[in-house]
Formats: structure tokens, sequence, C-alpha cells
């Protein structure tokens, strides 16, 4: 099993019909044969020192294993996801584990 987890912190500026455009967007990236799950979110309401919830969202997606996130990366509806959205992003960070 491979683990993908991207934190997306969209800009300042973008509205909350972007931010539902963008979300949209992360639900579509469900349409690439490979992901065995998929899961979207927002920061929870949690104040503890240790959480993080600077972060706009949250897209968790798990793979059978490592094949299947190289699929996904070229894959023309995660492709089609980067090109739309991309403007949208200020900051990225993605973890992968196996």
């Amino acid at each position: 099993m491979l683990t993908h987890h991207v934190l997306f912190w969209l800009k300042a500026d973008t509205t909350e019909e972007q931010k539902a455009a963008f979300r949209k967007g992360l639900e579509s990236l469900e349409k690439v044969e490979t992901i065995k799950s998929i899961y979207i979110g927002t920061p929870a309401p949690i104040e503890r020192a240790v959480v993080d919830t600077t972060y706009t969202f949250s897209l968790m997606v798990v793979f059978e294993d490592l094949a299947g996130h190289d699929v996904y990366q070229v894959h023309p509806v995660h492709k089609s996801f980067l090109e739309e959205f991309r403007a949208f992003f200020e900051k990225v960070v993605i973890y992968d584990a196996q």
C-alpha cells in the first residue's frame, strides 16, 4: 500500500466559489482507476500546539502500490486538475508513505 497525502494552502484572495470549484476538482481525481480510496477534507477545529490547521484542503489518496501512484502522476485527470487549479496554490506539501 502507498498513501499520498497532499496539503494545499490556497491563496488568501481565493473566493468561496473558487474553493468549491477546487474541491470539485479534487473529487474528480476519483476517476483515476489506480486509486483504491480517496479522502478530501479541511482542517478539523482542534486546538493543540502539535496540530497544523493552517492549510485549506487535505487530499489523502491510497494506492495498492508505487506503480498505481506512478500511473496517477501522469494520468490525464490528474494533469487536468493541475492545469486548472495550480494557479490557486500558495503552497503544497506532499507526504508519501508505504
